[in-house]
């Protein structure tokens, strides 16, 4: 079996606690979960990693979510890097942006867990659970 990895992004350490919290269960099928505290973090993490899902914050320190996805997607070309962007921000807006900068899906926060759990499934190509 072929180990998937999830970078999860958050500036904050509760969220970013939470969304491990919230992912734990897919350590069974054999994905391993890391973390970045900021944009720069998360660009040597993915260059590090490779990982096949980001879950990225948009508003963070050093470099905020949108260009890191601009950075990853379009000036380094890793489109198989399934990116999701994670924000309050859920304004029409910042949508069109994140869609604009490469991201492959937008959640906004509060984050539904259940929704989190299968939008990752779906990017690692995993079977939903307990089917």
């Amino acid at each position: 079996m072929t180990n998937k990895k999830i970078l999860i992004v958050d500036d904050e350490p509760h969220l970013r606690t939470l969304i491990q919290q919230t992912l734990e269960d897919l350590e069974y099928d054999g994905v391993e979960l890391f973390t970045a505290t900021n944009g720069e973090e998360a660009l040597e993490s993915i260059r590090a990693e490779k990982p096949d899902l980001v879950l990225l914050d948009v508003m963070m320190p050093k470099m905020n979510g949108f260009d890191v996805c601009h950075t990853v997607k379009k000036q380094m070309g890793w489109n198989h890097v399934h990116i999701i962007l994670l924000t309050a921000k859920g304004q029409e807006f910042d949508r069109n942006r994140g869609l604009e900068v490469g991201a492959d899906r937008y959640m906004t926060k509060p984050f539904d867990p259940d929704a989190l759990i299968a939008n990752a499934r779906a990017a690692l190509g995993l079977a939903a659970a307990g089917s």
